[in-house]
């Protein structure tokens, strides 16, 4: 006889797999990013579909690595005609991102020998910005986590004073990012999604891939003309030298 157990597994389990904590799991499932137990045997005994744990960890990277607010993931992966195209998207951009980020994983004391401040680390995990993972009780940092950590670190190096360049200006940096990354996707769900059929899963890694590219490209572009403007506005905010 097939039980519970034989097919599902339990939160901790969810949680290992996914790389995920699982009060952070819990709280995707309150906000229907997540589909509830697929079982309980007990009142305090609840059974979880594994097949939930590429969805899980696409949740994260979107949130993690491209800092998009959970409402937004949700209104992402609801918005296609069919479900099961929602989980492909966000797993194909999930591969790309971890394709992309480095393998190398380092604890706290390890980041800080390499340099990296400590009370900035601390103010980047309390901002969101950073997450370590919990592997036997200790803390990991890595991927995009440590790229951000050593660009912090290389701009102290170089004269960037935290008096001058303090991590809260991120904050700021995270609101313009927030509604290119949003603009991004749902050009993707409304342009690409409905005409892609079973070309899906390849059709998001082009994009995601694309769309890294294109941000770079265009902000080169525009750096230097926005520059222009603002010394532009700035002078003619000034006032002119009564003369008569």
């Amino acid at each position: 006889m097939t039980t519970a157990a034989d097919d599902l597994v339990k939160m901790s389990e969810l949680a290992r797999r996914s790389g995920v904590p699982a009060p952070t799991i819990k709280h995707y499932m309150r906000l229907e990013l997540l589909p509830g137990p697929s079982e309980r045997t007990g009142r305090n005994m609840a059974w979880y579909d594994p097949a939930m744990v590429p969805r899980i960890m696409a949740i994260k990277e979107l949130q993690r690595s491209r800092f998009l607010p959970l409402d937004v993931i949700k209104q992402v992966l609801d918005g296609a005609d069919k479900p099961r195209d929602n989980e492909r998207v966000a797993a194909a951009v999930a591969r790309v991102l971890e394709e992309t980020e480095r393998d190398a994983e380092f604890t706290a004391p390890q980041l800080v020998a390499m340099g990296v401040d400590d009370r900035e680390i601390r103010a980047l995990r309390r901002m969101g910005l950073i997450e370590p993972r919990e592997v036997d009780g200790q803390l990991l940092f890595s991927g995009a986590d440590v790229e951000l950590l050593e660009t912090i670190k290389t701009a102290r190096a170089l004269g960037l004073s935290p008096d001058m360049l303090p991590v809260s200006i991120l904050v700021d940096y995270i609101r313009a990012i927030q509604t290119l990354v949003q603009t991004e996707l749902m050009l993707f769900r409304k342009g690409v999604l409905p005409l892609a059929g079973e070309r899906v899963d390849d059709l998001a890694e082009v994009a995601t891939r694309l769309s890294e590219r294109l941000v770079v490209l265009l902000r080169r572009k525009m750096l230097l003309p926005t520059l222009r403007q603002l010394f532009d506005d700035a002078g003619s905010d000034t006032p002119r030298e009564d003369k008569s």
